[in-house]
């Protein structure tokens, strides 16, 4: 199973990319990066440069579904809303390519990486590296939140499985 992780932003949205073996305990990792848009773009050209970005990934890896980071607290409104606006389109890109999505809170990931809810950001970034065998943590931080991401959503699976 694929899965594609997902840390929406309008500035830079990461993505991670991983996939369960199912003779090994841990998933791979397949691939993490950066959508990147520049400040210069209006918001409209920023969106659709993630929706293209994004279908391309989707393209190249066909996932079975997509965890997108859930984001229901912020502290500055300015930010919320190009967040939101972000992850409208990513759940709209899904929504086209058919891929179920799952939204998971950042304590939701780090309760399923690390065991502990208010986890420090290191401890979750070099269990990631251990978790899919990475040769150093990933960077940057939204790629490393897109794969926390997209574990919990392959651990949340496993536990509804087992749980059938």
């Amino acid at each position: 199973m694929i899965i594609l992780g997902i840390d929406p932003g309008t500035a830079t949205t990461g993505y991670g990319v991983i996939k369960n073996q199912k003779k090994k305990k841990n998933p791979v990792c397949l691939e993490y990066g950066l959508i990147e848009t520049k400040a210069n773009l209006s918001p409209s050209e920023r969106l659709k440069k993630i929706n293209i970005e994004l279908g391309k990934l989707i393209k190249k890896y066909q996932p079975e579904i997509l965890a997108v980071e859930n984001v229901y607290f912020f502290k500055n409104l300015k930010t919320a809303l190009p967040v939101s606006q972000a992850k409208g389109v990513i759940l709209f890109t899904a929504a086209k390519k058919k891929i179920p999505v799952y939204e998971f809170t950042p304590l939701q990931a780090k309760l399923a990486i690390t065991g502990y809810g208010r986890a420090e950001k290191k401890q979750i970034q070099k269990m990631i590296k251990s978790i899919l065998n990475l040769k150093e943590i990933p960077k940057p931080d939204d790629a490393a939140d897109a794969l926390a991401i997209a574990i919990c959503g392959l651990r949340s699976l496993e536990t509804k499985i087992k749980e059938v």
